[in-house]
């Protein structure tokens, strides 16, 4: 009896102390602070394009440019201005030109370019004014001569517009003096010749005083079949020398 009291009382001890132990040692452990708060994630950086067509264009030809931004509150585009975050505008560069975006917001800045080159005619070198016609190459020009059938010093129907337009000139020169020259082929004497040379230029003188030229700035003279223009027997040649041939006498 005694031994089995002895025995609960061990029992009862060794139950206490282990109690004892156990409370002793959950007092010494510490409970584990509370992590702080992840900080939050950084605002994303913006994005940005920027595109030009044509990228070539003659002067005074405009341009589309074309742009679009993402995370941008601060959108403009030098030589534009300020601009919507992503859009189309219509330029007209004067020159050639790199446009240049810059976006902005809370994440930073991005930026984006397109480049227009404008071309520009290349400039036209001045033509220098012809020469100046002399007084003799102008007179020329504006006063033919006359010709004439075979052995005949009528005028021609044909050469009545001719006169009136050498005369229409000559009365816009009229410090001008015009000396009528006569001319024949070469067949017959050299008297019958003189003397129808003489018709010849006479008829083509009295024919620009009807036209309206002063006679006072006529005269008439007769060379006959001397100083040919042609020198070959043939009809071709001897229609060349039958005419009458205006001088600038002055």
């Amino acid at each position: 009896m005694e031994d089995e009291v002895n025995t609960r009382f061990l029992l009862t001890a060794r139950v206490a102390a282990l109690t004892t132990i156990l409370v002793i040692a959950g007092c010494g452990k510490k409970k584990p602070p509370t992590p702080p708060p992840a900080p939050p994630p950084p605002p994303p950086a913006p994005t940005a394009s920027l595109s030009a067509n044509p990228t070539t264009v003659e002067a005074g030809q405009p341009t589309q440019l074309t742009w679009t931004t993402e995370n941008a509150t601060d959108v403009s585009i030098e030589g534009v201005g300020a601009v919507n975050p992503s859009g189309s505008q219509s330029a007209t560069p004067t020159d050639s030109i790199t446009y240049r975006l810059v976006a902005k917001g809370p994440g930073g800045q991005q930026e984006a370019t397109a480049r227009v080159t404008v071309n520009r005619p290349a400039p036209v070198a001045a033509t220098p004014p012809p020469p100046s016609m002399t007084d003799e190459q102008l007179f020329q020009q504006n006063v033919k001569d006359m010709f004439f059938d075979y052995d005949s010093y009528q005028l021609r129907p044909n050469d009545q517009q001719q006169l009136a337009a050498a005369a229409q000139f000559l009365n816009q020169h009229r410090d001008w003096k015009v000396r009528v020259e006569g001319y024949c082929d070469e067949r017959g004497s050299t008297e019958y010749n003189m003397a129808l040379g003489d018709s010849r230029a006479n008829a083509a003188k009295q024919a620009l005083a009807a036209a309206g030229v002063d006679a006072s700035r006529l005269s008439a003279v007769s060379f006959g079949k001397e100083k040919p223009f042609c020198s070959e027997s043939s009809e071709q040649c001897w229609q060349q020398n039958r005419r009458a041939h205006f001088v600038l006498a002055r």
